[in-house]
């Protein structure tokens, strides 16, 4: 079946070439130029992932995200020719898959949409990974402690599933970031730190006393394989 890919982009130029290189990769494009008739479409037609612009005339590509993210699942590639770091962020914390900053080239941009469709076709497999009485369920996008579900954001989720998937082996921030898809952020941002602080507070008995996320000083942090 062919993948049918929703692309926001108000630069025709722009829109028409990854349109035409998307289908001859074999997707099925279709172009919105506006962020308000992309929320519109994505929610009257069925989309395998988004490619969205930051830049737009109307609202920005973050609030479109944030719109899309409240109702649905569907893949975001973000594409943005700003460079600050914090928007890279917010994009991440608010739903986005990856994020691409322009210019970019058109082979980079096609495997990182086919690595977040291969990804969400895992996670829609529903795998539920526990840990104790925490569980981590990759269809759903949550994780559950004794059955309550934690209060995450999406990339918060994302972040508990990298360090899941590789529990047991310590993770410098530079792993982490990279099972992100996010090397673009450097090693010394302070954000990962952050985040991991907000996830103890959802998924430990004392966050001051982790069990679960273990800090190994120097190194980065550890995932407990085993938990009670």
């Amino acid at each position: 079946m062919t993948e049918r890919i929703l692309l926001i982009e108000d630069d025709p130029r722009l829109a028409e070439m990854v349109k035409n290189y998307l289908g001859e990769a074999g997707f099925a494009v279709t172009v919105s130029s506006h962020g308000l008739d992309g929320v519109a479409l994505e929610a009257k037609e069925p989309f395998d992932a988004l490619v969205l612009d930051l830049m737009l005339p109307d609202i920005d590509g973050l609030e479109v995200c944030r719109r899309i993210r409240a109702r649905s699942q569907t893949p975001i590639l973000m594409l943005t020719a700003r460079g600050d770091a914090m928007d890279r962020v917010v994009g991440l914390e608010i739903g986005a898959d990856d994020y691409l900053p322009k210019p970019f080239e058109p082979r980079e941009m096609l495997a990182r949409l086919r690595a977040i469709l291969r990804r969400r076709g895992r996670e829609q497999k529903s795998e539920v990974l526990r840990f104790g009485r925490l569980e981590i369920d990759l269809g759903a996008r949550n994780a559950r402690l004794d059955g309550a579900e934690c209060a995450l954001t999406p990339y918060q989720f994302s972040l508990l599933l990298v360090l899941a998937e590789h529990a047991g082996r310590v993770m410098s921030r530079d792993a982490i970031m990279d099972g992100l898809k996010n090397a673009k952020l450097e090693s010394f941002d302070r954000s990962i730190d952050v985040h991991i602080s907000r996830i103890r507070s959802a998924i430990e008995d004392d966050a001051k006393k982790p069990r679960r996320i273990i800090t190994v000083r120097g190194s980065g942090y550890v995932f407990a394989k085993v938990q009670d």
